[in-house]
């Protein structure tokens, strides 16, 4: 089958599944003319072109994007395929990897315990998890094992150092991170527990709230909300969040394909173009893995809907369709920059960090076109969303390619849904 058929067949099924879907958000939520909400459907129309360019260069498989305003949903699109090699084209109801795209959700899942009374943000995270109370520091800050002279740490790590990535923790995405590796992965641990007491018998890079660097403080936060609670992560948020706000389709783990709907995973070859990595069948990690690790750092599926759920939750300040979630004051507390001046080399200039959420400090230092006080994360396979209070948006990309440094999807993505507000 050559391209141009490729791409007519594409049209037509992504057509079909858009209305026959039988999804619950969709029913709920219908697309609403963008022109009611201070849009243009001309110039939103512009993200199709841009983002099949990158599927039609073979740089990613396929892409959902969706936009809304002031609650009303005024776009989403499907384009390229779920699985190239099947030609199975892309779904409105697929599920994708969202990685670190969890971390806002176990940073909320904390907060809702913050808002019972249990813990105070100041309290030492030994309180809770007593091990972390013999923590050293590395005076070389090495992760390697290199780690020269270890000294006490000034003050506790706090549960907010946690949330905020200021903890000291080793970063676990750059440098040399084997050693750190096997410490953590070798034998694989048992349980969320046994995962965090090895975390904790490594030395910090730094002394707490002294640094930014991004590392598995969410998997404390994950099984701080298990000590607090008396429940594995996964029974909490299902119990918490996902039930009440009808995000049916997100989990650590899937049973199945749930229908055919697990998309398949790239990673880009030595010409850039995407070669398979984890299919979306039954042999899929996300199937096959063990179910013992529940990790608030990374380890959720999702689809588009349950993440649009969840975000319209944020910027609604912690309610949607009626159930609350979170008080408004404590969303707003969430989306404030807590980590001062700290410079957050993943972010860049002009970004700061909340409870769980990146931060726009300064639009023009940041080059965003977000509104300052905007809340956003992605995660590893390309996925992206954002918050903007001021502007009352909500944005999601999901595809699946790992790594994406190569790729300014996102960046575009962003700037298309932006030149679309006119009021």
């Amino acid at each position: 089958m050559n391209r141009l058929k490729k791409i007519i067949l594409n049209i037509l099924l992504t057509t079909l599944i858009i209305f026959s879907s039988e999804s619950i958000f969709t029913k709920d939520l219908d697309l609403t003319k963008p022109e009611s909400v201070g849009m243009s459907s001309e110039r939103l129309a512009r993200i199709s072109p841009v983002m099949q360019k990158y599927i039609d260069e073979e740089l990613t498989p396929g892409v959902v994007t969706a936009v809304m305003r002031q609650g009303k949903l005024v776009h989403l699109e499907t384009q390229g395929y779920m699985d190239v090699e099947a030609e199975k084209p892309m779904r409105e109801d697929a599920i994708f990897r969202i990685a670190s795209m969890t971390k806002p959700i176990a940073s909320v899942a904390l907060m809702i315990l913050w808002e019972k009374g249990h813990f105070q943000l100041s309290d030492p995270v030994y309180k809770f998890i007593p091990s972390f109370k013999d923590v050293m520091v590395s005076t070389t800050s090495d992760a390697s094992g290199k780690t020269g002279e270890l000294v006490k740490p000034k003050r506790p790590i706090l549960i907010r150092d946690m949330l905020t990535h200021t903890a000291g923790l080793a970063n676990s995405y750059i440098g040399n991170t084997k050693a750190y590796r096997r410490a953590m992965n070798t034998p694989r641990p048992k349980s969320n527990a046994e995962l965090i007491n090895r975390l904790s018998q490594i030395p910090l890079n730094y002394h707490p709230g002294e640094e930014w660097q991004y590392s598995t403080a969410t998997s404390v936060v994950g099984h701080l909300v298990e000590v607090i609670s008396g429940k594995s992560l996964d029974i909490f948020l299902k119990e918490e969040l996902f039930s009440p706000l009808g995000m049916n389709d997100t989990h650590f783990y899937l049973e199945n394909t749930k229908g055919d709907r697990l998309t398949a995973q790239y990673t880009p070859g030595k010409d850039k173009k995407i070669k398979l990595q984890d299919p979306g069948t039954e042999n899929s990690r996300f199937i096959t893995s063990p179910r013992n690790i529940f990790s608030g750092s990374g380890g959720l599926v999702s689809t588009i809907h349950d993440y649009l759920s969840f975000q319209q939750m944020m910027l609604n300040g912690g309610e949607l369709n009626g159930i609350r979630v979170l008080a408004p004051s404590t969303v707003s507390l969430m989306l404030e920059n807590h980590t001062g001046d700290l410079k957050l080399w993943l972010s860049g200039p002009g970004m700061g960090f909340g409870l769980g959420y990146g931060i726009v400090v300064d639009r023009g230092m940041a080059s965003t076109p977000m509104s300052k006080g905007s809340g956003f994360w992605g995660g590893a396979y390309c996925t992206f969303s954002w918050i903007d209070p001021d502007q009352q948006v909500v944005g999601i990309l999901m595809t699946q390619v790992r790594p994406y440094s190569h790729l300014n999807i996102r960046q575009d993505f962003q700037v298309l849904a932006y030149q679309a507000i006119t009021d």
